[in-house]
């Protein structure tokens, strides 16, 4: 399981029957710290290489964008390919089998009625979809 930061907005392609694979960069953060004596442990942050498949990936698609909080569980995989040169290329990724999105949704600008107040299934102005997350 990872907890992390979406880097940039994924990649989502389709391939035979509507089938979908999406592919993002999580960053994990372990934060820094001090020694007893002093010394300044700074930040170290990671980057991993997700994959989602078929119904996840077109969830990823339509709500997952650069900078969400992500919670992840999954498998690791390690692949390889040769690149372009011709050189040996080595790959880990992880495939994703359960995801929550962490970050809050976005407040609808036009809607002025604080949180507590709004019906249970407002839509959305861009969408027309309820406003709720189908996970």
């Amino acid at each position: 399981m990872l907890i992390g930061n979406v880097g940039k907005d994924p990649d989502v392609r389709y391939f035979e029957a509507d089938q979908a694979v999406a592919q993002l960069r999580l960053a994990t953060t372990e934060r820094g710290y001090t020694l007893q004596n002093g010394t300044q442990v700074p930040d170290r942050t990671e980057w991993h290489n997700l994959v989602f498949y078929r119904s996840l990936a077109k969830l990823v698609e339509q709500y997952v964008h650069k900078g969400d909080k992500l919670y992840v569980e999954g498998k690791i995989r390690n692949r390889s390919y040769d690149d372009q040169n011709g050189q040996r290329r080595y790959v880990t990724e992880i495939i994703v089998d359960n995801m929550e999105l962490l970050s809050p949704k976005p407040q609808n600008a036009g809607e002025a009625q604080p949180e507590a107040e709004k019906p249970a299934s407002t839509p959305t102005q861009e969408s027309g979809q309820d406003s709720e997350l189908p996970f």
